[in-house]
């Protein structure tokens, strides 16, 4: 029986694909298929990522290592909230790039911040990239150190123009996202209500489409 090791950064990502599972400490345990899964969230970015990547491994022998969460779209082609696997990962900011178990896929790029829609349209440009998150390659890194297959599945939380508040300023040290001040600092900005709005809905959708990937995928990468 293999067990593979699932990583994202928050804990809205994984609910639906978590859902009856076993907590045990700071990991989800539960199985897909003839697998067994151990997941675990630890906040936005690549730390935060690193920390959950290391309570994972401690619960035992890994097979694999998958990144799976939430991602902005680069391209009018992948709309919310759809679910995509990833045959590539590059870290904007080494240069480094992880290829993954899948042969066809999107490519992703990790940047150490939220990016908004300008960046968004030089990033597609610079790295012919269709997704970005602040996680994936921090993931990868770690499986290729410990010689580890690595998986990733995404699914895309906000559109290349979509208008969105600066979530870096309400994102901790720590990688946790002050949930509170963000919603005080929305409702005291009106024209981000129907956006924001929007983001809530689009992404607890991408998580049921993020669920149905990763169980599909599990399955038959067995």
């Amino acid at each position: 029986m293999k067990r593979i090791g699932i990583v994202a950064a928050l804990p809205g990502e994984l609910k639906p694909l978590v859902r009856g599972w076993q907590r045990r400490g700071p990991v989800f345990v539960g199985r897909i298929g003839d697998s067994e899964i151990v997941a675990a969230t630890a906040g936005m970015g690549a730390a935060a990522v690193a920390r959950a990547c290391e309570q994972v491994l401690a619960s035992g022998s890994i097979d694999a290592l998958a990144s799976v969460g939430w991602a902005g779209s680069l391209s009018c082609g992948l709309k919310p909230p759809e679910a995509v696997a990833v045959r590539e990962v590059i870290d904007a900011r080494s240069g480094e790039r992880f290829t993954t178990v899948h042969a066809q896929g999107q490519r992703l790029i990790t940047i150490d911040h939220v990016v908004a829609a300008p960046e968004k349209r030089s990033l597609a440009s610079q790295y012919q990239s269709a997704l970005v998150d602040m996680e994936a390659s921090a993931v990868a890194r770690c499986a290729r150190d410990r010689n580890l297959p690595f998986l990733c599945l995404k699914a895309v939380s906000d559109g290349p123009n979509d208008k969105l508040p600066d979530f870096n300023r309400f994102t901790g040290s720590d990688g946790q996202l002050r949930m509170a001040s963000l919603l005080v600092w929305v409702l005291l900005h009106p024209h981000y209500w129907s956006d924001f709005g929007r983001l809530g809905k689009n992404s607890r959708l991408a998580a049921e489409e993020l669920a149905k990937l990763s169980t599909r995928i599990l399955v038959d990468w067995q």
